[in-house]
């Protein structure tokens, strides 16, 4: 099939798994063409049948704002005459299955399109009294939607009362690439300084500061140091609370990074405090590497994590502490955790079982 990957280039899990998604349908034998505004972070360069189309925003003065969605759907509708497009698959709502929808308009309703939802476009901006009700038509107008977790699927319809059904893929991971190292574990280690970390876009909705704040409590009990991978508005402030509690001399930025699958096998714990997570994409990283996960109890991690990590309470760091403090001194029950979480991505969430689904959405919707 030709198929055209709608999708913001920035960090967070929808762009990271769209791009994700356009490289594996490449790797298949499709012909993608990525659509963005800047080029994703996760593109990797070399990979055949895949193209990439920058959609360029007019700087007019008289625009306050630059009116991206026309733009976007311009350039969709000129990909989808230069190279025979099937179909195109949006992620993020807003603008990108408006998008669509004018582009289809405009070329006489010839353009089918699949639309992903991830969260935040759905939880946050199509609550939004200014973006509801075209959220709500570009979801009734997409020939096929998805949501990433069941979690989303029901907020969706509960907010946008959408009929017909909203079918559960969840998102991916490369289990060859994200995969356990052959080092040791923390009680492996003569130090036995146990490596902890997050990795998020430092938005408030992740709570990094509730991170740091639990983190506080386990390294005075336990030799222990924290990793913060990534970079965002609260990047200063989840440092200033480390600090503040007197352990910022344990706690290390790396700041935004495109090697994660060669950090991560090297830790031992992930800790989310997130207020609010549709799926969890960096949660099942950390579990394809094999690193337990403690998480807050929101949306849709209990369905990645299953039985596999620790859940607790939002808001609360010293729940958090103690959660991961009991999985860092039992040697046994951490390598059964370890072991469950890694099986857990392989079984559920590999890239192959997961754009299979999506292929034969694509299929169904073209026939």
């Amino acid at each position: 099939m030709r198929i055209g990957i709608v999708c913001y280039p920035t960090v967070g899990g929808s762009g990271v798994i769209a791009t994700e998604m356009a490289m594996a349908l490449a790797t298949r034998g499709h012909e993608v063409h990525l659509l963005s505004y800047d080029k994703p972070s996760r593109l990797r360069r070399g990979v055949s049948r895949l193209t990439f189309h920058e959609v360029a925003v007019s700087a007019y003065p008289l625009f306050r704002y630059p009116p991206y969605a026309l733009a976007l759907a311009t350039r969709m509708l000129e990909v989808q005459e230069e190279a025979g497009v099937d179909l195109f698959h949006v992620h993020y709502a807003i603008p990108h299955a408006v998008s669509a929808c004018l582009a289809r308009s405009m070329c006489g309703g010839d353009l089918k399109f699949v639309t992903t939802l991830h969260g935040t476009d759905i939880t946050v901006v199509g609550g939004d009294p200014s973006y509801l009700r075209p959220t709500r038509y570009a979801l009734e107008q997409s020939d096929a939607v998805t949501a990433v977790s069941q979690f989303l699927a029901d907020e969706t319809r509960k907010m946008f009362g959408v009929e017909d059904n909203v079918e559960v893929v969840h998102n991916f991971i490369d289990t060859k690439r994200f995969m356990p190292s052959k080092g040791q574990a923390w009680h492996q280690r003569e130090d036995q300084e146990r490596v902890i970390v997050h990795a998020s876009n430092f938005r408030p909705v992740k709570r990094v500061a509730d991170v740091v704040r639990a983190f506080s409590k386990i390294q005075r009990q336990l030799p222990a140091r924290l990793l913060l991978i990534g970079d965002g508005p609260d990047r200063e402030h989840a440092l200033a609370v480390a600090n503040d509690l007197g352990c910022g001399h344990r706690v290390e930025h790396a700041g935004m990074r495109d090697d994660l699958n060669e950090i991560l096998p090297s830790t031992d714990l992930f800790l989310s405090a997130s207020e609010t997570e549709s799926f969890g994409l960096s949660i099942l990283e950390a579990m394809s590497c094999g690193i337990p996960c403690v998480s807050t109890d929101v949306g849709g991690v209990a369905e990645v994590l299953g039985d596999t990590g620790s859940l607790v309470s939002l808001g609360k760091p010293d729940e958090m502490a103690r959660a991961a403090i009991d999985v860092l001194t039992n040697p046994d029950a951490y390598d059964r955790m370890a072991t469950s979480t890694r099986q857990r991505s392989i079984d559920l969430f590999s890239t192959d079982s997961v754009v299979c689904r999506y292929e034969e959405i694509y299929r169904r919707v073209l026939s």
